[in-house]
């Protein structure tokens, strides 16, 4: 494809609304998309301009705030890793990365494992909510609200462009999915120099849909080892499939790695990534898709081996990401 070299592919998803030719050229070009680069830019969403600005506006208050208002509500006061992650504490592949962030996801009770239940329940639980900033509850949950369903839709829609059938994964998201969100600054190059914003990765779930903001720097890996800078498109989301689609799939559906370099000298650059997972204890049943048998294999990292129960994946990635939560509420994990 063309959008390997000179950009991401544009997908419309109201094209689902139209005619049985409009639906064609979706399902063509989401399956395109999703089977040789893995990730897109998605227009005809729905969430409109008054939402984003209602978000936006929350986030950069919040990160305005003096440091002390927000180290008021740091993950390490969760032992659900929900919360305020200073500069520089977060890891990617060992290394630092330089952007702080504030993790949130549905509102729950928490759900502190019983006997026989496994840990990764620990990252179902409460939000933490700076009172200095009183609207960032409502606007961080309905956008959760939203995009989920923009999401589900969309899982939908790459299902039936593949010959699967749409619904083969709602059991998966019944109950209480595991969506969550981070609001993120990157506040510049680090003062040592190096460009890490975050490292080279690949996301855990299904789909991520990211907002990012007009300053840039996201990167996509090329097959070719070289990365590709992802301009930002005013007005969609930037979506990256996940590593469960991709086991999933055999392969089929890419999973591609992707970082983000910090923005030069002390400029900030904001974004607002999504993630549609699944439940924490949903078993991912193998996709049966006409290319089933043709797949060319899912990539192996021994380093980073995948399960099929997603919350498994999940907490080794948070308990990696972040270590002093980790040791703080789940020194046992960090033998694991």
């Amino acid at each position: 494809m063309t959008a390997r070299l000179t950009g991401l592919p544009v997908i419309d998803l109201s094209l689902a609304d139209g005619s049985a030719g409009d639906l064609a050229r979706l399902h063509d070009t989401l399956r395109a998309a999703a089977t040789e680069v893995g990730f897109f830019q998605l227009t005809g969403h729905g969430v409109t301009a008054g939402e984003t600005a209602e978000l936006t506006d929350a986030m950069h208050a919040f990160f305005a705030l003096p440091e002390a208002d927000r180290l008021a509500v740091s993950n390490l006061n969760s032992p659900h890793y929900r919360g305020y992650t200073r500069t520089g504490t977060e890891r990617t592949a060992g290394r630092q990365d330089w952007r702080d962030q504030l993790d949130i996801g549905a509102e729950l009770p928490p759900h502190v494992p019983g006997p026989g239940e496994q840990p990764y329940w620990w990252l179902e639980g409460p939000n933490q909510w700076p009172a200095a900033v009183p609207g960032l509850r409502a606007a961080t949950l309905n956008w959760i609200d939203h995009l989920g369903s923009v999401a589900a839709r969309l899982l939908h829609e790459l299902l039936t462009s593949i010959g699967a059938r749409p619904d083969f994964y709602d059991y998966a998201f019944a109950g209480h999915p595991h969506l969550r969100l981070k609001l993120v600054r990157y506040p510049g190059t680090s003062p040592d120099g190096t460009a890490q914003g975050v490292g080279a990765h690949k996301d855990y779930g299904f789909i991520t849909l990211l907002l990012q903001d007009e300053v840039g720097g996201l990167e996509v890996l090329r097959s070719d080892g070289t990365f590709l800078s992802v301009p930002p498109l005013p007005g969609a989301f930037v979506v990256n499939l996940g590593e469960l689609l991709e086991v999933a799939t055999d392969g089929y559906l890419k999973a591609t790695s992707h970082r983000v370099v910090s923005p030069p000298g002390s400029r900030e650059r904001f974004s607002v990534p999504f993630f549609y997972n699944p439940r924490l204890d949903a078993h991912i049943t193998p996709l049966d898709f006409p290319q089933a048998h043709h797949a060319p294999g899912a990539t192996q990292d021994p380093r980073n081996p995948l399960f099929a129960e997603f919350g498994r994946n999940e907490l080794k990635g948070y308990a990696r990401a972040h270590p002093e939560v980790t040791k703080r509420h789940h020194p046992e994990l960090l033998a694991a």
